[in-house]
């Protein structure tokens, strides 16, 4: 990647290293709640209220910067020349780890019991092949963001002629699914996230312009008046507004950091951005085996009082090396083991282009 899109890579690795601590705490926390006191009560409701503060700041800048990163493809490249990697690539990675996911997860449920799923809630829960092939359809796994990224795309390749026109409506539904959602969680968050994908397919170039001649410093007023106007409708739960102006301020942040400190394509968020999809696909799986280890610690009450404190504080961080180290590796061996036939579709199912 050259220099100039380091800073992109950066952020693609901030997300998804805050979407491994987001399922570190949902897995962990949540489970334990009821049966701490004191101190350590407040520190697992620190983590479990800052992650769902950090909602607006996690997904809708990932998929600005995917639906950025595919803008030629959206209006240069013909169907021909993008399908297989933008469509077909996607979904082989999609439908084989959301199988591995089902299979190892619910053997780890089996051999490490001590939390009750319901079946319906997750693919990588379901008790029978028709569950799991429902919830797959409906976006109702872990691995949502990839089911997105092909009916984004699909979309946005659609559409993009009429962007203006379907650009307000995307952001009218992207806000009536938080007052009269679907059944289906994993498809209200694909919903409640077009807006940020388009915004970046169709618009991405002249905003990521805009934002590199924007300087912050010498008009606030306006930003801190549109901050106050999005936290207002944050609190009313409206966030689009405080996450497309959380898009361009991380987009600034990362940028001008560059700019001033440089960048390497060795530097610790770039290696993680280079290597989003491993991490994304894998992490799940540890990250259930190491919250029904540590829950089942509690349960049993095997800790001293300090030691449980000390989890309870650093668990996420902890959590978050060891599925970083996990996707990393696995990228690795599949290339040498497979030809990378974990994360790239097998040549002989799609057509060379």
């Amino acid at each position: 990647m050259k220099n100039k899109q380091l800073w992109i890579n950066q952020i693609k690795g901030m997300c998804i290293c805050l979407v491994v601590i987001y399922h570190s705490v949902i897995t962990f926390y949540p489970h334990i709640l009821p049966q701490l006191t004191g101190n350590a009560t407040y520190l697992a409701k620190l983590w479990v209220y800052g992650n769902l503060y950090l909602a607006p700041f996690r997904m809708p800048v990932f998929f600005f910067i995917s639906g950025f990163l595919i803008t030629r493809y959206t209006d240069q490249v013909p169907w021909r020349g993008c399908i297989n990697k933008r469509v077909w690539n996607i979904a082989w990675v999609l439908v084989l780890w959301g199988v591995i996911q089902w299979l190892l997860i619910s053997h780890i449920n089996q051999w490490i019991p001590g939390v009750e799923h319901n079946p319906a809630s997750n693919a990588a829960y379901a008790e029978t092949l028709g569950q799991f092939a429902f919830s797959m359809l409906t976006a109702g796994t872990s691995l949502w963001y990839l089911y997105a990224l092909v009916i984004y795309f699909i979309g946005c390749k659609l559409l993009h002629r009429y962007k203006n026109l379907v650009f307000p409506l995307l952001i009218l539904v992207s806000v009536g699914i938080n007052f009269l959602p679907t059944p289906f969680w994993g498809m209200n968050s694909v919903i409640r996230n077009m807006p940020y994908y388009a915004m970046g397919a169709w618009f991405g170039s002249q905003l990521v312009e805009m934002m590199k001649l924007w300087q912050v410093m010498k008009r606030p007023l306006p930003l801190i008046a549109a901050l106050v106007v999005a936290l207002a409708l944050y609190f009313k739960n409206v966030n689009l507004p405080l996450s497309m102006l959380s898009i361009l301020l991380i987009m600034k942040c990362f940028f001008t950091m560059e700019q001033k400190f440089g960048s390497s394509p060795n530097s610790l968020f770039n290696v993680i951005g280079s290597n989003t999809i491993a991490i994304y696909t894998t992490h799940r799986i540890l990250v259930e085996a190491l919250s029904l280890v540590v829950i089942g610690m509690f349960n049993q009450h095997r800790l001293s009082s300090g030691v449980e404190i000390a989890i309870l504080l650093c668990y996420p961080l902890f959590s978050l090396g060891l599925c970083t180290l996990l996707g990393l590796v696995m990228r690795r061996l599949s290339k040498i083991a497979t030809g990378d036939l974990l994360f790239t579709p097998p040549r002989g199912l799609v057509a060379e282009r």
